[in-house]
């Protein structure tokens, strides 16, 4: 869910520093704050209900979970997605944020594609022990350990945005405090630190 609610900080920032010729950047800056607070807010819900927990839930705590609630909460998931990426999508964003909002808001196929298949195969497994064995599941590992470097490396492209002072014609720059708040916006922190190990039970985890 990450990109669900990044690039907010790099809207913020250059808020009210000039504009593009159809929509302005305060504009921009209204309309995604309105996506990504409802998104955001969607997601807590979904994470606080009775079975979306299993969404954060580390192998210790998948017993108190099935695999059938991770197929719903995935399933739920994907809608907040979809509605992001087609409002975000419906958006012309001004012309010297345009590489920013394609970097933060543009889905990944490849993992919604490997998100959506472990939905479906988690709906038939017997245990989580079956399921953690997936070929599914394996690919959901490897592509969620792929966004996340995909992450790592947008950051490392923000950040070197910072050190090229013309790099948004006619904005006034302000490289130490974007560095900070690319730092959180971008919340690459919030991936799992092993990737391969989501939803992989521990030992004598039920159901």
């Amino acid at each position: 869910m990450r990109r669900v609610w990044t690039g907010l900080g790099v809207a913020l920032l250059l808020a009210g520093c000039g504009g593009g010729s159809e929509l302005s950047l305060t504009e921009y800056v209204d309309r995604l704050n309105v996506i990504v607070d409802q998104a955001r807010q969607e997601y807590e819900v979904l994470v606080a209900s009775p079975g979306g927990g299993v969404l954060v839930a580390d192998g210790t705590q998948l017993g108190n979970f099935t695999p059938r609630d991770l197929q719903a909460a995935l399933d739920q998931v994907r809608g907040i997605e979809s509605r992001v990426d087609e409002a975000t999508a419906a958006i012309d964003p001004p012309d010297q944020v345009a590489a920013l909002h394609h970097l933060f808001f543009d889905f990944d196929s490849d993992f919604i594609s490997a998100q959506e298949a472990l939905s479906a195969r988690a709906g038939s497994a017997a245990d989580w022990a079956e399921l953690s064995d997936t070929t599914e599941m394996a690919a959901y590992r490897a592509a969620l350990a792929d966004d996340k470097q995909a992450c790592v490396d947008a950051q490392s492209e923000v950040n070197a945005i910072g050190e090229q002072r013309g790099a948004f014609a006619e904005t006034p720059w302000i490289p130490d405090e974007l560095k900070e708040l690319f730092e959180v916006a971008l919340g690459c922190d919030g991936y799992p630190e092993h990737p391969e190990d989501v939803y992989r039970p521990s030992p004598g985890s039920t159901p």
